[in-house]
């Protein structure tokens, strides 16, 4: 799925035109790894699920809630005593990373203002939701994340926050085309891979989506292209991800029948033989997306248990058949010899 920067840049774009400046009215920690934030900006409330769970971490405004334990979880408590009245200044995302950041204004203890961050990061199994304060120290995070789980970066309060770069990726909004073909003639690698693997927030289904564009296979690798045909593939690359500077998104999902396939928040013409519902919101994206491919995966699972059941049922009373019918033989031998 196509939860890359791409994605996280229209998340931004629509909070920033939703919640910025509004007031958290309210803070709820359903499950471990979750949040729920009601804002209350411009005469209207909206709910922002964050969720930093390894499998399916997601963040987007939903108008459905969930039920909360009666005990707020610590990590919750926290985040009330600190920003539970706060303002929302600013909603960002570094470079194209998949990671947005929440700059939250309150007013301590003593009535002095305050600035507090909340840090979102969806980076699958790595994902986390991590409070620091102004001097970009954590406070504290809805996951702990030693030295012994992790070489790269630890997430403990008091620890110095920042942003790993272990895969030092390029900003593919500020690379020439210079340091784009050298950044793809450098790795003896499919070309789509490449693409995927030199930029920050580029996802496979994006570097497929370019090199169609571009009417280029992307499974050749780029040193087998000539400069000229590699300036060609950036001049698409730029005008691509110019929504992106523009802020001209147009989220979509992609259907086969009435299952979705895919998602994205640019147009994937290398499509064709799936059906594209745009949608005007991100988040609605993300909810009917995730919410319908859930739906269908218990729907299987379902038909999986009923299928072991009626086979299990099926292979017993074919055995019970064919043990009356080897009794039924006997029988008929015993009476002609009778």
């Amino acid at each position: 799925m196509a939860f890359d920067g791409i994605t996280i840049a229209n998340i931004v774009t629509e909070l920033n035109q939703t919640i910025t400046g509004g007031k958290i009215n309210k803070i709820a920690q359903p499950e471990n790894d979750e949040l729920i934030i009601t804002i209350k900006n411009q005469r209207k409330q909206y709910r922002l699920f964050l969720s930093a769970s390894a499998s399916l971490p997601l963040i987007y405004l939903t108008e459905t809630n969930k039920p909360s334990p009666l005990t707020a979880p610590n990590f919750c408590m926290l985040l009330r005593k600190h920003i539970g009245s706060g303002k929302i200044i600013a909603i960002e995302q570094p470079g194209m990373e998949r990671i947005i950041r929440f700059t939250i204004e309150h007013l301590n203890e003593l009535g002095d203002l305050c600035t507090k961050y909340l840090i979102v990061e969806i980076m699958g199994k790595h994902s986390n939701i991590i409070f620091c304060n102004e001097e970009d120290q954590i406070i504290d995070s809805i996951k702990h994340v030693s030295a012994h789980m992790s070489s790269v970066r630890e997430v403990l309060p008091g620890r110095e926050y920042f942003i790993p770069d272990t895969m030092q990726k390029a900003d593919p909004l500020t690379v020439t085309s210079e340091e784009f073909a050298a950044h793809l003639t450098g790795k003896p690698m499919p070309l789509a891979k490449a693409i995927y693997t030199s930029f920050t927030g580029i996802s496979p289904v994006t570097a497929e989506e370019i090199c169609s564009l571009a009417g280029m296979d992307s499974s050749v690798p780029a040193q087998e292209y000539s400069a000229d045909i590699l300036l060609h593939l950036y001049t698409q690359f730029e005008i691509y991800l110019s929504a992106i500077k523009e802020d001209t998104f147009s989220p979509g999902i992609y259907f086969d029948g009435k299952e979705p396939k895919e998602f994205s928040a640019l147009p994937l013409s290398h499509f064709v033989n799936y059906t594209r519902v745009e949608y005007d919101s991100v988040s609605e994206v993300l909810e009917t997306y995730y919410s319908t491919r859930s739906l269908i995966t218990r729907i299987r699972q379902k038909s999986v248990d009923l299928r072991h059941v009626v086979q299990t049922a099926l292979e017993r009373n074919r055995k019970k058949y064919d043990l009356q019918l080897r009794q039924l033989k006997d029988t008929e031998n015993r009476e002609k010899f009778k």
